[in-house]
């Protein structure tokens, strides 16, 4: 490439100045061009250029390009490097320039400088001629020494790389099949030099001092390749022989090195690796495959990837509970009465519980059952699933899978794919220790899907006791046998619970507590736990049975009781502040003979008994002691009531009726509005509701139209077709909130009774059930929860259909006491009972006309 008769440039160049580097005849070179001749350089020469010939300009090292047009161009560099432009790419960030990528073809020497804008072009005269080498003054002999000196060491040093790279055995060829008048150039540009060096490498025009001068750059390169391979040279032989490391130390009787004591470190522990894979309990297809990953760890080197996957696989089934598993603690009272400690209520759940444990008296190898609490938030299903696995002596573990949408969280990965581990339930196992724990899979109707398939799917097969006795997950690849577990999920809802999956679980309803139940709970447990949260003592504050109702009825609405306590937890909060202030007052005298039984700055009642203070507790008590929260504390505490008893008025002129919904969070009063004004005849229905309560709407409005003569329902023009010019609107109040169903059908045909009679429904009464067109009354679901959400309300009687009467046995005694439940099997029932005095027909005299 750098014959003199091979290379002819033309005699005049553009010249590129640049200060970065060096190019070399030979070699490749990457710059960047942001001063404005280069740039012009670029646009006008190498963008615009058609041939090969534009292509070819002149790059002079060890020049810097002035920053203006307005600057005289510096003293150039008298040689500089003919170069062929191979690409060229532009960019605006952080400022318009251009990268050149330039090969180097052959030396020129600058003869005149043409002119300087708006790019330097100079007359240049070429250097590289392969005459010059055949005309040395020195003999034929003494260059080919320098050249085969230089061949050698250049030899020396490629051999000295890894022939392994592509780029290095490139080069081990390129030594062979180039001129050696080349491969100074070459060798300067690849070995590790300073750009003076290779300026000097660039002046050097005779090929003599080329060689010359190119030869101690090899030797210094090869000679720090030596010392670098002398302090790499254990881990290189490691690397080298990793197969036969260990037999050829012991014979060769090498000094250990930290490295060598790693590697034994590391053969001892695969051979006890292997001794507790052999010593496991694990079944006899999971020992084949364990046997047989031992023996490829083994051959396997350890700077493999795999090594670490196969190792960690392997200490996984050692560590899995294959055969260990707990005693059940069998006893039948002792069960109950731990039960009840922990839980208040939840009698249908705790009679489950205790009946496993009687079969598992008579059964010794009885199968886990699948059971699913349903029920609103914060009933407590998550506490008593951790109360069934103490009651039972079994280990616990808790797996959220709510927005889980990767069936690869149940089944696990493929030890194919980098970073693949074990699902949630092998892992869960791996956690607990032993092969029997109760396992809780919370939130299960929150189960997600996508493109990683369906995890809903994937406990079908850990769910069903025909099958995982021999569950496989995907990391194992082994089967194990999830039998012994006793699986409890948790869901609000079952309508989002896919009907195979619900199919294999048995569904335990846990209803919402009634007032009554939220009382003792609290003051059994929620008061408790708050006063040791905070760091109280029952004779620093007290909450009477009274306030815990106004809580509960005045600033809750809800199933359960996680706003309850959260309430309780911001009045010992408010309390553990005056406690605070009152431990770094000075004792005051005493106030009892004051006799101010109640101190209405703080709105507290004194205690009558200070010597009683004195004696239970450390601190230094401060004489408000002990807090009573009252009514006005309550107010102070937990600002205004958000929750007051609306109903007489809401229900304070016609056209308005109480309702009962069912809701994932329990049950609900809903209120049914309606008005009506002159127009075509439209049925208006607002309130974000859904398809099937618009049509138990139209239903209601067909029955009413269809009997509107027999109740003597009229509008206001007095005709008994109640949409003749007349607009009917219905409302169902909080819009924001979606609603759907059938059970609003006699709450509709109450609502719109009323409108049209013009009578006010009893304020006291809620109703619920699914109307037909011929005025029948169907029964419901979530009767429980609606009931007791009427009993919350403080409503009296309830309409519920007839055949939901087997429905109320599952209600508490003391709530069926407080109110009044009315079976209604057709609408005529449900409009007698819905207003005073009933709604029965209106007699009418009936004209008779004569046909004389």
């Amino acid at each position: 490439m750098a014959a003199g008769s091979a290379i002819q440039i033309p005699s005049r160049l553009p010249l590129l100045l640049t200060h970065e580097g060096v190019l070399l005849p030979g070699s490749t070179m990457r710059t960047s061009v942001d001063s404005p001749r280069n740039m012009q350089l670029v646009r006008s020469r190498l963008l615009k250029g058609t041939s090969l010939r534009s292509t070819i300009i002149g790059v002079i090292p060890n020049t810097s390009d002035p920053t203006s047009d307005c600057d005289d161009l510096p003293s150039l560099h008298r040689i500089g490097t003919a170069a062929l432009a191979v690409q060229v790419v532009g960019s605006n960030w952080p400022k318009p320039h251009y990268t050149l990528l330039v090969t180097g073809l052959c030396r020129f020497q600058i003869l005149q400088l043409l002119k300087e804008k708006p790019y330097p072009v100079a007359e240049v005269e070429q250097l590289d001629r392969l005459e010059q080498f055949t005309n040395q003054h020195k003999s034929e002999e003494e260059l080919g020494e320098l050249s085969e000196q230089f061949y050698k060491y250049a030899v020396q040093l490629v051999e000295m790389l890894d022939m392994s790279v592509p780029a290095v055995a490139k080069l081990r060829h390129l030594l062979d099949n180039l001129p050696r008048e080349a491969l100074p150039d070459i060798l300067t540009s690849i070995i590790r030099t300073s750009n003076q060096e290779k300026l000097q490498i660039l002046d050097a025009v005779r090929l003599e001092e080329r060689f010359k001068m190119t030869i101690p750059l090899l030797v210094r390169q090869i000679e720090g390749l030596k010392l670098l391979q002398k302090t790499r040279k254990p881990k290189q032989d490691d690397d080298k022989r990793v197969v036969a490391i260990r037999p050829n130390r012991r014979m060769n009787h090498i000094p250990s090195t930290t490295e060598d004591e790693e590697e034994e470190e590391d053969h001892d522990d695969v051979v006890m690796l292997e001794k507790k894979i052999r010593t496991s309990s694990m079944s006899e297809q999971a020992l084949k495959v364990c046997l047989k990953e031992i023996k490829r760890l083994k051959k396997m080197p350890q700077s493999m990837p795999e090594y670490a996957l196969t190792r960690n696989y392997l200490e996984l089934m050692v560590e899995l509970p294959w055969n260990k598993s707990t005693k059940d603690r069998l006893e039948i009272r002792a069960a109950r009465i731990l039960l009840d400690n922990d839980h208040y209520a939840m009698e249908k759940l705790k009679k489950r519980v205790l009946e496993y444990l009687a079969v598992r008296q008579l059964k010794n190898n009885l199968k886990g059952p699948i059971l699913c609490f349903v029920g609103p938030p914060g009933v407590g299903k998550t506490s008593v699933g951790r109360s069934i696995a103490k009651t039972l002596g079994r280990e616990f573990h808790r797996i959220a899978l709510g927005g889980v949408c990767d069936q690869s969280d149940i089944r696990g990965h493929r030890r194919t794919y980098v970073g693949s581990m074990p699902g949630r339930i092998i892992n869960g196992l791996k956690t607990v220790g032993v092969n029997n724990p109760v396992f809780l899979l919370d939130e299960v109707d929150k189960l997600g899907k996508s493109l990683q398939g369906d995890p809903a799917a994937a406990l079908l097969e850990v769910l069903d006791p025909e099958q995982n006795h021999s569950f496989t997950d995907h990391y194992l690849n082994v089967a194990f046998d999830l039998s012994q577990v006793l699986f409890i999920a948790t869901a609000n809802t079952t309508a989002t619970i896919p009907p195979a999956l619900l199919d294999r679980m048995e569904i335990i309803q846990v209803p919402g507590y009634t007032q009554e139940e939220k009382i003792e709970i609290a003051h059994r447990h929620l008061i408790p736990k708050q006063l040791e949260q905070h760091g109280l003592t029952p004779q620093q504050i007290q909450i009477p049975q009274v306030t815990t109702l106004d809580i509960i009825t005045r600033y809750t609405r809800e199933a359960g009781v996680r706003s309850l306590d959260r309430k309780l937890g911001a009045i010992c909060r408010a309390v553990a502040v005056k406690v605070a202030e009152g431990q770094h007052k000075e004792t005051k005298p005493d106030r009892a003979e004051a006799g101010e039984g109640e101190d209405c700055k703080e709105h507290v009642t004194e205690d009558a008994k200070p010597e009683s203070i004195s004696e239970t507790a450390d601190l230094a008590l401060p004489p408000e002691m002990p807090i009573l929260i009252d009514f006005h504390a309550l107010k102070d505490i937990l600002g205004p009531p958000m929750y007051e008893m609306e109903v007489s008025e809401r229900l304070s002129q016609p056209g308005v009726a109480i309702g009962l919904a069912w809701t994932p969070l329990g049950g609900e009063i809903m209120f049914v509005e309606a008005s009506r004004m002159d127009g075509e005849g439209q049925l208006t229905l607002t309130g974000q509701l859904g398809d099937v309560m618009k049509e138990s709407a139209h239903l209601a409005i067909s029955w009413l139209r269809s009997n509107a003569k027999r109740y003597q329902l009229t509008n206001a023009s007095g005709s008994f077709d109640l949409l003749d010019n007349t607009d009917i609107h219905l409302h169902f109040p909080a819009g924001a909130v979606t609603k759907d169903g059938p059970s609003a059908g006699v709450t509709i045909v109450t609502c719109l009774a009323s409108l049209f009679s013009g009578r006010l429904v009893c304020s006291d009464v809620a109703m619920t059930g699914e109307i037909t067109l011929r005025g029948l009354v169907l029964p419901v679901g979530g009767i429980k929860d609606k009931v007791l959400a009427a009993h919350r309300a403080g409503l009296k009687r309830i309409i519920i259909p007839r055949r939901n009467e087997k429905d109320l046995e599952e209600i508490a005694v003391h709530v069926r006491q407080d109110l009044t439940f009315v079976m209604a099997s057709c609408l005529d029932e449900v409009l007698n009972a819905a207003f005073d005095g009933g709604f029965a027909v209106k007699p009418r005299v009936e004209r008779l006309n004569s046909k004389l």
